[in-house]
């Protein structure tokens, strides 16, 4: 049985957990899989009275020199696939039924009414599969998004999880709510264009407000090319923040 790095993180929620132990790796979501051990209280959204528990398993090659020390320990194989290689036609299909289907079943427990549409996104590398998008739109769907997107960002997680395990490989489910990420993602992106021409006109670090790790990759990756500024993350979740460095 091969040897793979595992991190056991318990949290108040299943997406708590899953963004300290990816935080903890130094990994995007995509890099791990996931198990859930115990979803706490109801079980529904990793939500509750209990503490949620979950192990994350690095992807094969992923592991870090450090995590191949004596007494590593032994893992079953992982459920869903490693490889993250472009949906073949039969698979993009399949991963836009199901993941319809995967948020109909969800809203549907959460006694919400909305129009759920599924489609794939562009790659950011073209060796790697489409995202997935998700795009749900009714009345009154602020339930859906929670305070600072909490539930959105679990929804989300939880659709990725079934949806990975369905077609035995993982994911990249992206939902928007009314509009509400792509509103928000374009308000990141103005932001951290007018933080970087504020560090460089002031000569100083520009500290961002405490962002999920998700929000902080929106940032990271529109400054990604800047000769002016660099950037790095500081601080410990859920107070994890974005700075910008001037060159």
């Amino acid at each position: 049985m091969e040897h793979r790095t595992n991190l056991e993180i318990i949290a108040p929620t299943v997406h708590e957990a899953i963004e300290k132990g990816l935080v903890e790796l130094g990994l995007e979501d995509t890099q791990v899989d996931v198990e859930v051990l115990d979803e706490g209280g109801t079980g529904f959204l990793g939500l509750g009275g209990r503490q949620a528990r979950v192990r994350l398993i690095v992807k094969e090659g992923l592991a870090k020199p450090a995590a191949a020390s004596a007494g590593a320990p032994r893992l079953r194989p992982s459920s869903l696939a490693a490889s993250n290689a472009p949906f073949t036609a039969e698979e993009a299909e399949n991963a836009i039924a199901i993941t319809r289907a995967t948020l109909l079943t969800l809203l549907e427990h959460m006694s919400v009414n909305a129009d759920v549409s599924v489609s794939l996104g562009e790659p950011d590398d073209p060796e790697q599969a489409a995202p997935v998008l998700v795009d749900v739109q009714g009345d009154d769907l602020g339930v859906l998004i929670g305070r600072q997107a909490e539930t959105l960002s679990a929804l989300q997680l939880i659709a990725r999880l079934i949806v990975g395990k369905e077609l035995g490989r993982a994911a990249h489910i992206i939902i928007d709510v009314a509009g509400y990420r792509q509103r928000r993602d374009e308000n990141l992106r103005k932001l951290a264009q007018k933080m970087a021409k504020q560090a460089v006109t002031s000569g100083r670090r520009q500290t961002l407000e405490p962002m999920s790790a998700s929000e902080r990759r929106i940032i990271h990756l529109e400054l990604r090319e800047s000769e002016e500024v660099t950037t790095e993350s500081i601080g410990e979740e859920p107070r994890r923040k974005v700075v910008i460095i001037p060159r």
